[in-house]
């Protein structure tokens, strides 16, 4: 199992180091809708709304509220209110209970309805617009970003261009994804736990920006690009291909970015990532929230392997590809596996010392430490080689030995997906599928009260 992650590795790393950037296209091409999921988000909805306003002035921002227990949508309609005017192009989506707080790929669907209600009633307000009735609807473009997200500027533009949304066989592209506040020291009551959590975000953009970036850049040769729950970008034709009768085209996974793009691709649409573009999020600062995000996470793939045999069958999805997505699709379980095998040697050897100590440490220094070095290394450069890539890469910076540091941290950050992934097998088992929201790092300070899922 590590040989093959090596050389995965290995295989992944080339073309993410060698990839230039792109040219762009122009984004008055399509008509651009922002949509928000908010579920308990007073902290941080006020400043995402205005960001999006302002910085793409003629988009549309869709901001739906899923019952909210807080002042979310009071937020909303007070920016919608603001210098007592109305903003035509903020539009807040309120749902209620019992249909409410079911998961994010309900929230998503209710704004798709929302948005294909307001395009069915729009009206002709002057002559000009008899003759252009607006964007068809392979040219609108539905951009899912979460409450504390923020897309780059350039964004539409990068997303316009000839190689994505200029082809109309891309159904949906995914945008780079990075941490907002890798230099902002979190609070904290000691220098301990300021450190924990401010090295905590930072590994989170090491993650995004060169081991999921290399992942998806890779899958651009494999035709299996999966899309992220923020910065992902969807025709709405694409959306309206994979809707049905339900006109649902999120279901239920809770790893409902990935479920879109199996059904994207299994349609027959073809999708796109771009790192010359991004989107902002806030790092989780706390171990506690980051290991029910990634629960969450793991459990939704775990359901998504109902979708095995759809990716197999499927005539538009190359075999190389439905491979690459199949082995995706195992990882929870292969940590699973690989959580009960690769104790066993150390086990063995403790019981041997145990033993007879004289015997194991004659057998130790006559050779077998090579055994160690070999196990060790395997088992940790895959995961070290990102330090230097992202020191080099991504902060421009040449201090090779902060960035092995960085590595063998990520390295430590990485054998947390055990612990998910075993958090994730027992809520299957006991049919906990429910939509644990993952706190915001503001929430503790804005006294804002939201379960967290245990």
């Amino acid at each position: 199992m590590s040989v093959a992650f090596i050389v995965y590795v290995v295989v992944i790393v080339v073309p993410y180091l060698r990839r230039k950037p792109a040219p762009v296209g122009d984004p008055d091409d399509f008509e651009w809708h922002f949509f928000v999921p908010c579920r308990d988000e007073q902290a941080v909805i006020g400043e995402t709304v205005r960001y999006l306003r302002a910085t793409f002035r003629r988009a549309h921002v869709w901001v739906v509220d899923d019952d909210s227990e807080d002042r979310t949508a009071r937020v909303v309609r007070a920016l919608w209110r603001r210098n007592g005017g109305y903003d035509q192009n903020l539009h807040l989506v309120a749902r209620t209970r019992p249909e409410a707080r079911t998961g994010k790929g309900d929230a998503l669907n209710a704004a798709y309805r929302a948005l294909n209600e307001w395009l069915g009633s729009k009206k002709p307000r002057a002559l000009d617009e008899w003759l252009d009735p607006g964007k068809p609807r392979a040219d609108v473009v539905v951009v899912v970003v979460d409450a504390d997200g923020r897309p780059a500027p350039n964004c539409l533009e990068v997303c316009a261009a000839g190689h994505l949304f200029g082809d109309e066989q891309i159904g949906a592209v995914q945008l780079d994804v990075r941490m907002s506040n890798v230099r902002t020291r979190p609070p904290g009551r000691t220098w301990l736990s300021r450190a924990f959590g401010l090295k905590l975000a930072q590994l989170q953009d090491l993650e995004f920006r060169t081991a999921i970036a290399a992942i998806q850049t890779s899958r651009g040769f494999t035709g299996t690009i999966s899309m992220g729950g923020n910065g992902q970008f969807t025709r709405l034709a694409a959306l309206d291909s994979i809707a049905g009768d339900e006109r649902q085209p999120w279901r239920g996974s809770l790893l409902e970015d990935f479920e879109l793009g199996v059904h994207l691709l299994t349609a027959g649409w073809r999708t796109g990532f771009t790192p010359d573009s991004h989107v902002a999020q806030e790092g989780l600062y706390s171990l506690r929230r980051f290991l029910v995000q990634r629960t969450r996470w793991g459990q939704g793939t775990m359901q998504c392997s109902r979708y095995l045999r759809r990716i197999w069958d499927s005539p538009h999805v190359s075999t190389l590809g439905a491979a690459e997505m199949m082995y995706y699709l195992a990882q929870p379980w292969m940590q699973l596996l690989g959580s009960l095998l690769y104790p066993v040697p150390f086990i063995l050897l403790l019981v041997g010392t145990a033993g007879d100590p004289g015997q194991v440490w004659a057998w130790f220094s006559g050779g077998a430490w090579i055994l160690f070095v070999i196990y060790g290394s395997f088992g940790l450069l895959p995961f070290i080689v990102w330090g230097p890539i992202y020191q080099l890469k991504c902060l421009r910076s040449k201090n090779i030995f902060r960035g092995i540091g960085m590595g063998l941290l990520y390295a430590a950050y990485i054998y947390t997906f055990y612990i998910t992934s075993w958090r994730a097998l027992l809520r299957l088992v006991r049919g906990r599928n429910g939509w644990a929201k993952t706190r915001r790092n503001t929430e503790t300070t804005a006294g804002v009260k939201v379960a967290l899922d245990s």
